[in-house]
C-alpha cells in the first residue's frame, strides 16, 4: 500500500511540473515584442514629439496616419515646446520628431542635444521666417518700425507664439537689433496669434505678427513679409526630421518611413486649410494620406 501511495504522489508530482512547465512556456510565447519589427503578437507603439504650430501639427498627424494605418502602429501624440520636444528625443522619452527647423531657428537646440539625435535630414524645403502684417498697412520694412506713426497704431506691440520658440528668440534679437526700445513681443500661442491676425484682418486695421512659412494665413489673408535688412531672422530655411538614437534598430519600418518622409509647401498647405476650415487634424492627415498613395508609398518602402 505504501507503494503503491508514493507511486500515486510520483504521477501527481510529473504532471504538476509539467503543467507549469507549459504555464512558463505560453507566458514567454506572449509577451509583447515592442520593437516594432517581429513576433505574430508584437506590440507597435512609437511615441512622436511635436510643437503646436499649424505647420508641424499638419506634418506630424499625417506621419501618425501612415504609421498606424499602413504599418499599425499606435502612435503616441506628445505635444510640447520647442525645448522639450528636442530633450524628449535626445533622452529618449519620445522616438521621433519631424518639426527640427535649420539651420537657424532651432540653432540653440542642436547646439544642446544635436550629439544625441540622428538628424535624416530635410522633410521640407522652403521655409521662411519674419514680421508679417496685412497687405494694406502702408510700411515695407522692419526699420519702418522705428516711425512713430506706425508704433502708434498697434501701440508698440508684436503679436507673438509661445515662449522658447525660435521665431520667438530671433524677434527678441530683432528688437535689440533694429533699437526698438518701446516696443513689445506679446508672447501668446500660433493659434492666439492667428485669431488676433484674422480680426484685425477683417476689420482692416493694423497688426504686426511673428509669422512663418509655410502657414495657412498666406493662403487665406494678403499678407506680407517686412523686409529685413539686418538679416536677423535669416535666410530660407529647411524642417528637418529627428529621431533618438537606437530607433533604427528598434523599429526598422517606422524609422524607413521618417527617414523617407518628405513633402512640398503646397503638400503641408492642403492639411493645414482642411484643419483651418475646421476639420480634425486626423481627418485631414487620413484624407491626404488617401489621396496621395504614390507618395505614402514611396515613404514606406513600397
Amino acid at each position: 500500500m505504501k507503494k503503491f501511495n508514493l507511486f500515486v504522489v510520483a504521477i501527481v508530482a510529473v504532471v504538476l511540473l509539467a503543467a507549469c512547465g507549459a504555464k512558463e512556456n505560453t507566458g514567454s510565447n506572449t509577451n509583447p515584442d515592442t520593437s516594432g519589427t517581429g513576433g505574430n503578437n508584437e506590440k507597435k507603439e512609437i511615441k512622436l514629439a511635436y510643437v503646436a504650430w499649424d505647420s508641424e501639427i499638419a506634418s506630424t498627424y499625417v506621419v501618425k496616419e501612415v504609421l498606424e494605418q499602413k504599418l499599425g502602429y499606435k502612435v503616441d501624440m506628445l505635444q510640447v515646446d520647442a525645448g522639450p520636444m528636442f530633450a524628449g528625443v535626445a533622452d529618449g522619452s519620445a522616438d521621433a520628431m519631424v518639426a527640427a527647423w535649420l539651420p537657424a531657428t532651432h540653432e540653440s537646440y542642436i547646439e544642446q542635444y544635436g550629439d544625441r539625435l540622428v538628424d535624416l535630414g530635410p522633410n521640407l524645403n522652403g521655409t521662411k521666417l519674419g514680421l508679417a502684417v496685412p497687405s494694406y498697412m502702408d510700411i515695407t520694412s522692419i526699420e519702418d518700425l522705428a516711425n512713430g506713426d506706425v508704433g502708434a497704431e498697434v501701440d508698440h506691440k508684436i503679436i507673438g507664439i509661445e515662449p522658447g520658440a525660435g521665431l520667438m528668440m530671433a524677434t527678441e534679437k530683432m528688437v535689440e537689433e533694429y533699437g526698438l526700445d518701446k516696443w513689445t513681443v506679446l508672447e501668446s500661442s500660433s493659434a492666439a496669434m492667428a485669431q488676433e491676425l484674422q480680426k484685425a484682418y477683417k476689420a482692416e486695421q493694423p497688426i504686426i505678427v511673428t509669422g512663418w512659412t509655410p502657414h495657412w494665413m498666406f493662403a487665406a489673408m494678403d499678407l506680407k513679409y517686412l523686409d529685413d535688412p539686418k538679416g536677423v531672422y535669416g535666410a530660407d530655411e529647411q524642417i528637418h526630421t529627428m529621431t533618438r538614437q537606437g530607433l533604427e534598430e528598434d523599429k526598422a519600418d517606422a524609422f524607413r518611413v521618417l527617414d523617407n518622409f518628405s513633402w512640398t509647401p503646397d503638400d503641408m498647405a492642403e492639411v493645414m486649410v482642411e484643419i483651418m476650415e475646421g476639420s480634425s487634424p486626423e481627418d485631414a492627415a487620413k484624407a491626404w494620406v488617401d489621396s496621395n498613395e504614390d507618395k505614402v508609398n514611396a515613404w514606406i518602402g513600397s
